[in-house]
C-alpha cells in the first residue's frame, strides 16, 4: 500500500466522517460511519487494482458497502441509510462531474459527452449496487418468515 492510498483512504474517512455529522450521526455509529467511509474506499482500491475498471470497482465498492451497512444497521439497531448514505460519500464522482460541467460550460461537446457518460455509468453502477443488495436482504427476509411460518 503506497502513501497516496493511504492518504486516499484518510480523507474517505474524513470524508464520511463529516457527512456523518452533517446527517447528525453520534455516537458509536459516528465511528462506524468513518471506519465504513474508509473501507469503501479500500474496497474501491482493491477492485480497481484487480480488474482496472472504474465503473466496475464504484459497483463493486457500492455491493460490499451496502453489504457492510446492512450488517452494521442490524447491529446497531438502527436504519440502514443512516450508516449507508455517508459511507459512500467517498464514491460520489464528483471530479468528473465538475469536468463534465466544465467542458459544457467552454461548449467542448466531445470532452462533455465523455465525461458526462462516465458520471451516468459511475453513478449507475453505485445504485446497483445499492439496489442489489437491498433486493437480496428483502428477499432474504421475505423467505425467512416464510420458512419460519411453516
Amino acid at each position: 500500500m503506497t502513501a497516496e492510498m493511504i492518504m486516499q483512504i484518510a480523507a474517505a474517512a474524513v470524508g464520511a466522517f463529516g457527512f456523518g455529522l452533517l446527517f447528525r450521526v453520534s455516537g458509536e455509529m459516528l465511528l462506524t460511519v468513518t471506519i465504513g467511509g474508509a473501507a469503501n474506499w479500500i474496497f474501491y482500491l482493491l477492485a480497481m487494482e484487480v480488474y482496472a475498471d472504474r465503473v466496475l470497482a464504484f459497483f463493486l465498492s457500492a455491493l460490499a458497502t451496502a453489504v457492510m451497512a446492512e450488517i452494521l444497521a442490524r447491529l446497531l439497531k438502527t436504519p440502514v441509510i443512516t450508516l449507508l448514505v455517508p459511507m459512500l460519500v467517498p464514491l460520489v464522482p464528483g471530479g468528473d462531474l465538475y469536468y463534465t460541467t466544465l467542458a459544457l460550460v467552454q461548449g467542448n461537446m466531445d470532452v462533455f459527452v465523455r465525461y458526462g457518460s462516465m458520471v451516468i455509468k459511475e453513478a449507475g453502477a453505485i445504485s446497483f449496487g445499492i439496489i442489489f443488495v437491498a433486493c437480496g436482504v428483502q428477499t432474504a427476509t421475505k423467505i425467512w418468515i416464510l420458512c419460519k411460518n411453516r
